[in-house]
């Protein structure tokens, strides 16, 4: 018989609302802000009420740690599944304000009509009506008497069946006493098997991945100041996103006083939308800067005190795990070094966030930032060498198959190599002639414009300072930060007249960044038309579709933006030519562009 890893049990509701307030049970402050509108709190109490089934909660307990003195911690329940229901009965029954969406502390007030034996959200109305008791926490404070209650409601309700009301009362205090089933997952269990589980008993089918374990572990453990670690990745996520928020937070939020909240103080007035990271983002770069690993499901065994030689729990490990992460946590939020690195990409071509298409690729890049810091390498080799190493991970989709394989891996040669000798590696195995010649003009047979290769193409244009197609003033990187214009050389409809498919002239070596106005002059134009009438208008020194009216300009213009040549004799016929001669061009403007980083 197979050795069964967790049980199925039941608690009573007020077991559960122990739990929490002698935390014996972890409930993050704001793992996820409360997202349940406040209908459904009603109809999830209603349903307690009336004894109807409410699902089930999932915990799973943590291992119990050995001591400095060999005794045994005993390990916290961490609550994988339920949250919002617990949540609500903390709202409903106890009266405790909820963190929402938008981060701001709130109460949600059910009321009670006993006569009528219906629940509804408190509103004036109901207030105001003495038939209601409009909220029904006071119901559950330790002071309440319910016979005094009686007697008052009875008076302002003449006529109401005094003992009909009292069982109502009653039954609703009761529901305290409530089963709610709870499936105990044991501590031995990793997190594999803990996710397939709740996949499986979970209708909803959500899956959880190592970080919100590791973000439950941190919250769970006060003895190593985890929920205020906990605050401070969350809080840090919410703002470098919604900056606007830093003042309502502020005001709501006794974390304030904390000198991590001082810490991102800066971020008040961060308007740059490049890299919002979420708090797996900034999990994976703190465990690869201050553990040099990559596999999260290994944080959260090292938070736990996981000795992986013996396979027992330690406190040590526990106490220095934490003490790592405090300090990844510190110098990832450091004002200074994620703005440096936003430059850094920035200065490398990469202007806006539509330009990236692997937040992982940015992830490693800044924990390649933050290591090459620490060891002391000096600011100007810090910038090629991760300008080099981000522009590497996108022309290989490095990071977009097993993430943390890849992490892993890299982290490993990296310290035992040394940054720019693995690059090196990479360049001659990897990014060879072949590459170059060969694999990256097909890999660019795409009609993808989210294609990495064609963001880099971009990328490499705005650090060369290009201007936009046919444009004499307005550089690439202008119209990427506005309008983001990009459109046909071989107009779209021009081809569709001639029977192609989207998928070819939506060809990215067909496309190039160019204003609006230049676009709608050009038409439906062959480009065996307009490319002539430029040639023609500018030997004589007059401009069209642009106010280039120089042919050395408009020569150096198509150049920038990898134009082979003859384009005025090319109709529809020559497209497929064109495309392959323009790919290999477009290759090779990534190649020079990659190389002077």
């Amino acid at each position: 018989m197979p050795d069964q890893r967790y049980s199925v049990n039941d608690y009573s509701v007020g077991n559960l609302l122990n739990w929490i307030q002698t935390k014996e049970i972890a409930i993050p402050e704001i793992q996820r802000p409360f997202v349940w509108q406040a209908a459904k709190v009603r109809d999830f109490i209603d349903s307690l009420y009336r004894g109807y089934p409410v699902g089930y909660l999932i915990t799973w307990k943590a291992p119990d740690v050995r001591l400095k003195d060999g005794t045994q911690s005993i390990g916290q329940r961490i609550l994988i599944d339920g949250q919002q229901r617990v949540i609500s009965l903390e709202a409903a029954l106890l009266g405790k304000k909820v963190v929402k969406k938008n981060y701001k502390q709130e109460r949600i007030v059910i009321g009670f009509h006993p006569i009528e034996e219906r629940f509804e959200v408190s509103n004036p109305v109901i207030k105001k009506d003495e038939g209601w008791i409009s909220d029904i926490s006071v119901l559950f404070d330790s002071n309440f008497k319910i016979l005094h209650y009686l007697e008052k409601y009875c008076k302002v309700n003449d006529g109401v069946d005094r003992d009909e009301v009292f069982n109502r009362i009653d039954r609703l205090q009761k529901i305290q006493g409530n089963s709610l089933g709870v499936v105990e997952l044991q501590p031995e269990l990793d997190i594999e098997k803990v996710t397939d589980i709740f996949v499986r008993i979970n209708s909803k089918g959500i899956t959880l991945n190592a970080s919100d374990f590791a973000m439950s572990k941190i919250a769970s453990e006060e003895k190593y100041n985890g929920p205020l670690y906990r605050k401070c990745i969350d809080y840090f996520c919410y703002l470098v996103s919604s900056p606007g928020a830093y003042s309502k937070l502020s005001a709501n939020s006794d974390f304030v006083q904390n000198e991590f909240f001082a810490k991102m103080k800066w971020l008040e007035n961060w308007k740059n939308d490049l890299y919002k990271p979420s708090y797996t983002d900034l999990l994976r770069v703190i465990f690869m800067v201050g553990f040099k690993r990559g596999r999260l499901r290994d944080l959260v065994a090292l938070l736990s005190g996981r000795n992986f030689e013996t396979r027992t729990f330690e406190d040590n490990i526990a106490e220095d795990a934490f003490s790592r992460l405090e300090n990844g946590l510190t110098r990832y939020i450091n004002g200074v070094d994620f703005k440096r690195f936003v430059m850094i990409l920035e200065s490398a071509g990469f202007v806006d966030n539509s330009m990236i298409n692997s937040v992982n690729t940015v992830n490693f890049a800044y924990g390649l930032y933050l290591m090459l810091r620490a060891n002391g390498t000096t600011s100007q080799e810090i910038d090629g060498l991760v300008q080099r190493w981000f522009v590497m991970s996108i022309l290989t989709s490095r990071y977009t198959g097993s993430t943390e394989t890849a992490f892993d891996e890299d982290i490993r040669s990296i310290i035992n190599r040394g940054t720019r000798e693995y690059l090196n590696v990479i360049d001659q195995t990897i990014l060879s002639d072949t590459f170059w010649n060969v694999a990256l003009p097909q890999q660019m047979e795409t009609s993808s414009t989210k294609s990495p290769y064609f963001n880099v193409f971009l990328a490499s244009q705005v650090k060369e300072n290009n201007k936009g197609f046919l444009s004499r003033d307005i550089t690439v990187r202008t119209l990427l930060e506005g309008q983001k214009d990009i459109h046909h050389i071989f107009p779209r409809s021009y081809l569709q007249s001639h029977n192609f498919a989207p998928k070819d002239y939506n060809q990215i070596a067909n496309l190039v960044v160019m204003q609006k106005e230049i676009n709608i002059a050009i038409g439906n134009k062959s480009p065996s038309i307009y490319f002539k009438t430029l040639w023609d208008r500018c030997e004589v020194g007059e401009s069209s579709y642009g106010r280039i009216d120089d042919s050395d300009e408009l020569e150096i213009n198509f150049d920038e933006h990898c134009i082979p040549s003859n384009m005025q004799t090319a109709t529809f016929e020559n497209y497929p030519e064109f495309l392959e001669k323009r790919r290999k061009l477009m290759a090779s403007k990534i190649r020079d562009y990659y190389k002077s980083l």
